[in-house]
């Protein structure tokens, strides 16, 4: 059972998260008509700091709080391909979420799709794009629920039956309540509560652990002993020579995978100019070493002698906080990883909802939807996300979401090629993107699901292994350029492209447009 302060700290926190989603509508208030622009991106009106808080609370997740420490116990190393992962996202987000945002903001654009659909002219591609998008969301958005009941159950502060199933209901309905009235304003406005949150509670966690521990060299070295290593140096703690290509690979590709994703997109198009964005993405490294110390927490867990659950190592940090940490503290701390999974559980189903109206709804459906109706649909669909997810997560088991999540992160990487590259060429023919989406969505499903569900695969020589998601990227790749050379032979039409972006491969610096450049 849960400890009162714990308790009452916990219900303290949450319940600032609730009164600052009751006022979300202050944060930059609009005079303009309703519209999908204004609900879904905040009328692009984020500056600096309110970006860094929602692009961060975005992409750092609390399944990723609880799974990298997780991964950490129990496989070691390997587990902190998270932190070159996240260092290499910062560069690609500098070039491509500034370069994005301007065709965006210039054109009126509100998803990839969008863009995609302007560059090609291709409705097929655009819709594929589309709902690959919403297809890898989704299990996404339910880890954020995994996350929160795989800590309040260490915690003791998620009841049993149905009692538990409610206090996962209550949080999710204030959630969605927020989001229903006020989109993308009410998460950004949380992630501030939770940024102060998880930076003060992981600070104090640290420092307690150090001082019981004795220093990060003790860890290690306890962490080695528990592990039956003689040395650090001999333990799971240090890469082998086999590891290093998965671990390589699996930094490269996340990092190219995790900016495809409509939420992370989302909460870059709500910004107020691209300068905003490279001064963002410039700062989000101290992001990353939040993450990297949550990793140390789960080497920490292990020195402890902390036994979590078989097949529950995400639950292994927060069962060292409850071991280690006074009562109030460790609720604090509690409190911080589940408002770190109302932010992007938030940004995941505001952006599901958008892509669903702009480019399936809109585009297929109803074609004169007034803005005001737009924005009223994609309210729904928002609530129906946040439904699903919580159903999906009572009615299957813990598994079959990281299942669907590992194949969610194979298959967003696929639109890599038609989003990424077609902001620098647009000479890749439709039809042939289209090709190579299929050949690599099938490819990436094949060896992951061949594999049992790992991440990273033999490619049939040798004992390497690589993530299956680079590999199915390659193939995506070589068919796209194949193709778009045998289309271009044949003389088959493409669409028109209406972006305003060079064909060929330009790097000189644009001129840029929006608030902060006029």
């Amino acid at each position: 059972m849960a400890d009162g302060a714990m308790t009452t700290t916990f219900l303290a926190v949450i319940g600032g998260a609730s009164l600052l989603a009751a006022t979300a509508r202050r944060l930059r208030p609009s005079d303009r008509l309703p519209s999908l622009e204004g609900w879904a991106l905040a009328d692009r009106s984020l500056g600096p700091v309110w970006t860094w808080l929602l692009l961060g609370g975005t992409i750092f997740t609390a399944y990723t709080f609880t799974a990298v420490p997780g991964l950490a116990y129990g496989n070691g190393a390997s587990a902190f391909f998270a932190v070159p992962y996240t260092v290499i996202v910062c560069p690609l987000a500098f070039v491509l979420l500034s370069r994005l945002w301007s065709v965006a903001r210039s054109k009126g654009y509100v998803t990839a799709a969008d863009f995609v659909r302007g560059r090609y002219g291709s409705s097929p591609l655009a819709l594929v794009v589309a709902l690959t998008g919403i297809l890898a969301t989704m299990p996404y958005l339910a880890l954020q629920l995994l996350g929160i009941r795989a800590v309040l159950t260490a915690g003791g502060l998620y009841p049993r039956g149905a009692a538990g199933d409610l206090v996962m209901v209550a949080l999710f309905a204030g959630l969605a309540v927020a989001t229903y009235r006020h989109g993308l304003r009410a998460p950004a406005v949380i992630s501030a509560l939770k940024a102060v949150a998880v930076f003060v509670s992981l600070t104090a966690v640290c420092w307690l652990v150090l001082q019981r521990l004795g220093g990060p060299g003790a860890v290690f070295e306890g962490a080695a002993r528990r592990s039956g290593a003689p040395d650090v140096a001999h333990s799971s703690l240090v890469l082998t020579d086999g590891q290093r290509p998965a671990y390589a690979t699996l930094a490269l590709g996340s990092a190219l995978a995790l900016l495809m994703y409509p939420h992370v997109l989302t909460a870059g198009f709500a910004a107020d100019g691209p300068r905003t964005l490279r001064k963002v993405a410039a700062a989000l490294p101290v992001w990353t070493g939040l993450l990297a110390l949550f990793g140390l927490l789960g080497v920490a867990a292990v020195a402890a002698g902390v036994r979590a659950p078989a097949g529950g190592a995400e639950a292994a940090v927060p069962m060292l906080v409850d071991r280690l940490m006074p009562a109030a503290l460790a609720g604090l701390v509690f409190a911080a990883i589940t408002v770190g999974a109302l932010v992007p559980a938030a940004v995941m189903s505001i952006a599901a909802a958008t892509s669903f109206v702009r480019n399936v709804y809109v585009e297929y459906v109803h074609p004169t939807a007034t803005p005001k109706r737009q924005v009223r649909i994609a309210k729904a669909v928002s609530l129906t996300a946040k439904a699903g997810a919580v159903a999906f997560v009572f009615g299957l088991r813990d598994q079959d979401a990281v299942n669907l999540q590992l194949l969610g992160g194979v298959w967003i990487l696929q639109v890599f090629p038609a989003v990424a590259v077609g902001l620098f060429t647009g000479r890749l023919h439709p039809r042939a993107l289209l090709a190579g989406w299929a050949a690599g969505m099938a490819a990436g499903t094949y060896l992951v699901v061949r594999e049992g569900f790992s991440a990273t695969v033999s490619l049939g020589f040798g004992p390497m292994t690589v993530y299956a998601g680079l590999v199915a990227l390659l193939l995506n790749l070589t068919v796209a350029a194949a193709g778009t050379a045998v289309l271009e032979r044949l003389r088959v039409p493409r669409g028109a492209d209406t972006t305003d972006l060079p064909s060929r491969l330009v790097l000189r610096r644009r001129p840029e447009t929006g608030a902060n450049h006029p």
